[in-house]
């Protein structure tokens, strides 16, 4: 029997990334910058909510954000999986100020694996992103989903790089979330 938190939601494992040593172009594969922010996981149930790190802590610095984030995402049992981020005043990501506890936090996802007693982690990237585009309202200003393209890895590397970002993240669209 799975481990389960108290939201009553099952406990999940992070994917852990491949390193690539060089970016590539394939339309099979989905390509988005890698945010500067802390990863982790959001479990929203009835009116609970609880940001829960990749290492398996409940991270009590961002209630607030989990306040807003459900406010958001009214009357869904969920997990979404993405980063914390803060914002600056022209919407970047500035992570000196996410850990010394300033700017605008947001919730940026980039992937949803449980809604409404649906277990999604066996269903391909593909699904579970169309999911997760039709959870996210486009109008918050706590919550997006992250930006990404199909395809064209080496375009995005070469843009993340022009605006001095992190990296980028690839994965298989037929992939389920093993």
């Amino acid at each position: 029997m799975p481990r389960r938190l108290a939201t009553g939601l099952p406990l999940v494992e992070p994917i852990v990334p491949e390193l690539y040593p060089t970016a590539f172009d394939d339309p099979a594969w989905l390509f988005e910058p890698k945010d500067d922010g802390f990863r982790g996981f959001l479990y929203l149930s009835g009116r609970e909510c609880r940001y829960r790190s990749k290492r398996g802590n409940v991270l009590r610095r961002f209630e607030q954000l989990c306040y807003w984030v459900r406010e958001e995402l009214p009357e869904r049992d969920m997990i979404l999986d993405g980063k914390v981020v803060s914002l600056d005043e022209q919407g970047r990501q500035d992570f000196r100020a996410l850990m010394s506890g300033r700017g605008n936090l947001h919730y940026a996802a980039f992937d949803v694996l449980w809604l409404n007693g649906n277990d999604l982690r066996g269903q391909d990237l593909a699904r579970r992103k169309r999911v997760l585009k039709r959870l996210i309202p486009q109008t918050s200003t706590v919550l997006s989903q992250v930006f990404s393209v199909q395809g064209r890895g080496r375009d995005l590397l070469a843009a993340v790089e022009r605006l001095d970002l992190e990296g980028i993240v690839a994965n298989r669209l037929r992939d389920a979330y093993t």
